[in-house]
């Protein structure tokens, strides 16, 4: 027993069983945050790492249309005092050697009209399209609501 533990902590643990990578773009953990209730709208986020040369974008987040009649990439900030939603117009830059996290509060994926609440456990399959990089298919895991910021531990 002690060796596998040994060899598990050599070798790293398992790749986690929902990152993405295509090209020089790793997509680490897509979640959602489970809705209350029936609310039309949700939250989607992950973290985007650009080990390439060259910059790109994430212009587009697609999911079926009986998931959600809309899909919007959202960034929130403070004005005067108020914390703001609004659309990111161009998309979410990822620079050339940098992360880029999309996170409640933050830069996000909004998933507007939904037809039914997102509930935990669940999954939206999804395709993130890059300027660059292209079309990538992701799973967003719903997760329960919890823990700081409404992230449950990852």
């Amino acid at each position: 027993m002690k060796r596998i533990l040994f060899l598990t902590a050599l070798l790293g643990a398992p790749a986690h069983a929902h990152d993405y990578a295509t090209g020089a773009l790793a997509i680490a953990h897509p979640y959602a945050i489970e809705t209350v209730g029936n609310a039309p709208v949700g939250g989607g986020y992950m973290t985007i790492s650009n080990t390439g040369p060259t910059d790109d974008r994430l212009i587009a987040v697609e999911v079926a249309p009986d998931l959600a009649g809309l899909v919007q990439l959202h960034e929130m900030s403070m004005d005067n005092g108020v914390m703001r939603m609004g659309l990111l117009e161009g998309g979410v830059p990822v620079p050339a050697g940098e992360t880029v996290t999309l996170e409640p509060g933050g830069q996000h994926v909004m998933f507007m009209q939904l037809r039914t609440g997102l509930a935990a456990g669940t999954e939206i399959p999804a395709t993130l399209v890059f300027e660059k990089a292209g079309p990538v298919d992701v799973v967003f895991k719903v997760e329960p609501r919890g823990g700081e910021d409404g992230h449950s531990g990852h």
